[in-house]
């Protein structure tokens, strides 16, 4: 059974709940999709086959199935199911359902779901004052989030509970969805047939972005809508009722949480990769979302160098002049400027060689530290520090043919030691058989 503060049991959903709401599944058999979570021999499976309820945080995105499935594990189990928002309640409220949910154990034998939605929301101090509950069995807490748990949620609680990701429905499980919503006589939309063309199944199927909730609510819309009827006398609703009943829909992406850092990662990576049109389209997907056009502009003069480097020695300047750009003009009109500089990043050659020598260069004074500077090359402001040597014997480059007289500037122990090896990618072959002359030259001098 489920019940207490603050849901009903799906039995009781009326009328007037919103289809999503009436047409959660009831049983395990009824969840659609998720099979790598629920399905069978999964651990939640065989959890829920042994009455056996563990502590659980669903992390995935909306409308992925999260509440429902924690409502599915309180009707498997004959649980007490508690609905509590992170958004709205407090450790108040904690106390109070934990203290019905020692009392309602005691008396009954019942065990108690406790369901926190966007547990994220919660501080790292509030989210501790689960912990003891969680230990002795007092509460079964499944937790909900669209963030990575592993940022969003301490490692105390987690340490306590399964995460379980959730991934977004496809197509064919929206589909599947949609149909019985359509076919049910008693939660759905049977009662009073309504009939999608195979266009505004599809549009309404894709446009979902895997949310169930999105997807049903379109059809409640259309369902709503003045549609024709069909030969059967069925209502048909079209592409163009089912683009009616979508109207402008919003792009699912979090210009704080993980789908952030997976839209830029994937536009980053697809400029490394040397893929404009993913690059673009990962850049369309941002600016449509809202995302801040200065950041999109600060991460192109990054990967400028990082990812272009010498091998073009356009792309940093490109980068800079975009950002420039973008903080002149802003948006819209800079996803004009953003796009450009995208694209050319994206065709150019592509070297990290002068950041990997970087790196190389770092790695070693961390490992032997600061060692001597050769006296040669020092710096002899004073009598004293020239006694002692310094700046004594510096060659002035200036003064030698080709501006190179090829004297050592590597602290002794690193005579010899190379960090920058060019590649042959675009300029900086140019770069690499000019330092390869001048390493050569600078060898025969030393010798």
């Amino acid at each position: 059974m489920t019940g207490d503060l603050f849901a009903g049991d799906n039995s009781s959903v009326t009328s007037y709940a919103p289809l999503a709401d009436r047409m959660r599944p009831r049983t395990l058999d009824e969840v659609v999709g998720q099979t790598d979570a629920v399905g069978p021999g999964t651990m939640l499976q065989q959890a829920i086959a042994k009455g056996q309820i563990p502590s659980v945080i669903f992390w995935g995105p909306p409308g992925s199935g999260k509440t429902s499935l924690a409502r599915v594990i309180a009707n498997s189990t004959d649980s007490v199911f508690v609905a509590f928002s992170a958004v709205l309640q407090g450790v108040k409220e904690i106390r109070q359902l934990v203290d019905q949910a020692r009392a309602r154990l005691q008396r009954d034998g019942k065990r108690t779901i406790l369901f926190v939605d966007e547990i994220h929301r919660f501080n790292k101090s509030q989210q501790d004052s689960f912990l003891p509950h969680v230990e002795n069995g007092t509460i079964n807490l499944i937790g909900a989030t669209t963030e990575n748990p592993s940022f969003e949620v301490n490692a105390a609680l987690l340490s306590r509970c399964r995460v379980v990701k959730l991934l977004p429905l496809t197509p064919d499980d929206l589909r599947r969805i949609v149909e019985a919503a359509l076919s049910d006589t008693e939660r759905g939309l049977g009662a009073t047939p309504m009939r999608l063309t195979d266009d505004a199944m599809t549009l309404i199927t894709h446009s979902a972005d895997g949310d169930a909730r999105r997807a049903l609510n379109a059809v409640e819309i259309l369902h709503g809508l003045d549609l024709p009827t069909g030969d059967d006398g069925v209502c048909v609703a079209d592409l163009t009722a089912a683009k009616e009943a979508l109207q402008q829909k919003s792009i699912v992406y979090d210009k704080t949480g993980e789908m952030h850092y997976d839209v830029i990662s994937a536009f980053i990576k697809s400029v490394r990769g040397s893929d404009p049109d993913a690059a673009l389209y990962y850049l369309a997907r941002m600016i449509e979302a809202g995302e801040d056009a200065m950041f999109i502009a600060r991460r192109l003069v990054i990967l400028a160098s990082e990812d272009i480097g010498n091998a073009d020695l356009r792309g940093l300047p490109l980068a800079v002049a975009t950002m420039q750009a973008t903080h002149m003009v802003g948006l819209p009109e800079a996803r004009i400027n953003l796009a450009q500089c995208t694209a050319f990043l994206a065709c150019a050659p592509k070297s990290n060689r002068a950041y990997m020598a970087f790196e190389a260069a770092h790695a070693e004074v961390k490992r032997s530290g600061a060692l001597e500077v050769p006296l040669a090359i020092r710096n002899a402001p004073t009598k004293l520090m020239k006694e002692l040597g310094y700046h004594k014997g510096y060659q002035y480059d200036h003064d030698y043919e080709h501006h190179h007289a090829g004297q050592q500037f590597l602290p002794d122990e690193l005579t010899g030691t190379v960090f920058y090896d060019p590649s042959d990618e675009g300029q900086e072959k140019s770069i690499r058989e000019r330092l390869e002359w001048l390493r050569a030259r600078a060898g025969a001098n030393i010798e």
